[in-house]
Formats: structure tokens, C-alpha cells, sequence
């Protein structure tokens, strides 16, 4: 039967969490692999919320692998950075990975990696608005300015001045060896 054997194939390729949620990543590949060719796809890095259902490092690789095939644009959403396995740099592989596979040969120049990073929930900093926007162009430097130029002129009409409070508070910390070592300590 055919139907059976499809439905236990799915299963070997769901990932379950401890609260029951499951990962499709066989769905997920489909869909990555039907979406139109340089989609922004929006992707947790970590602690997704709200299924708290990460993908493995093996199908990182996997949706990495069909993301650059069709060349994609990554925009990954990183608020629980060190809630996921209480280690910052360790909830940061997705990110580095596919920040390393777009941009180890020419291939993929012009395809940027987005970031929005909040440090809201990882530094209690939940009045403040701590975050980051970043992108990675690699070395495409034409690609670089042209979106510089495009985010100069989103950004400025938001805010002449951001909020710097929080900010100076994640900077003292994550400047301070002692003070990081016990930021790391206290994800855990």
C-alpha cells in the first residue's frame, strides 16, 4: 500500500519536541522546492515560536541545500537566541551555516541574508525595542550599497534617533567577560 508507506516516510521526517509539536520537514522541502525562485522565506533560528520545534543540524543542511537551489532569500527571525539550548552560539547555527554556504564561492552573489534580531526576551529588555536588523551581502559591494541606499530611506522617516538605553545595556554586558560569562551562564 503505497498510502501507508508515504505516511511512514513523513513520519521518519517529522521531528517531535517535548511538547508534542512535530517538524514537516519533508513538507517543508516541498514547499521550499514550489515556491518561486528568489522567495523571501522567513525562518526561526531557534526556539521557534510558537512550537519550541527547531530544525535538526542535518535538516538545516537539507533546507539550506533546496533554499540555495531555488535562491531564496533567508530572513531569519532570531528572538530566542540561548533559550533554545542555553548556549548563544550554539542557537546560531542556522544562521552561520547558511551564511557560509551562500557565500563560500561567487555563486550566490547578489542573494543578501536578512536578520532581524531582538534582544527583548534574552536581555528582559522588553520596554527598550534592543534589536538588530542586519544583512549579509558577502563581498558584493554594488549589492551592498544599493540596499543601503534602500534602507537609509526606510529607516530615516521611522526615527532620527533610536531608543539607546537598551542597547548600551546588551553592549556593557556582552563587553564585559565576566558579565557574558554570567549572561551565558543565566540562559541556561
Amino acid at each position: 500500500n503505497s498510502s501507508s508507506n508515504n505516511n511512514n516516510n513523513n513520519n521518519k521526517q517529522k521531528k517531535k519536541t517535548n511538547n508534542g509539536s512535530s517538524l514537516d520537514v519533508r513538507g517543508m522541502l516541498q514547499d521550499l522546492q514550489q515556491a518561486p525562485s528568489g522567495s523571501i522565506v522567513l525562518l526561526h533560528a531557534c526556539a521557534h515560536n510558537p512550537t519550541g520545534c527547531d530544525p535538526s543540524h542535518e535538516q538545516w543542511h537539507k533546507i539550506c541545500h533546496v533554499m540555495k537551489e531555488k535562491h531564496h532569500i533567508p530572513f531569519f527571525d532570531m528572538a530566542y537566541q540561548g533559550f533554545a539550548s542555553g548556549n548563544a552560539e550554539r542557537d546560531a547555527y542556522a544562521l552561520r551555516y547558511f551564511v557560509q554556504q551562500y557565500y563560500k564561492n561567487t555563486e550566490h552573489v547578489g542573494i543578501p541574508i536578512l536578520l532581524a534580531q531582538s534582544f527583548a526576551k534574552n536581555f528582559g529588555l522588553y520596554g527598550e525595542r534592543c534589536g538588530t536588523f542586519s544583512i549579509v551581502c558577502g563581498n558584493d559591494e554594488k549589492l551592498k550599497e544599493r540596499l543601503l541606499s534602500q534602507l537609509r530611506l526606510i529607516i530615516r522617516p521611522m526615527y532620527s534617533n533610536p531608543p539607546r538605553h537598551g542597547s548600551s545595556i546588551v553592549k556593557t554586558i556582552l563587553k564585559d567577560e565576566q558579565l557574558t560569562t554570567q549572561y551565558y551562564q543565566e540562559c541556561q
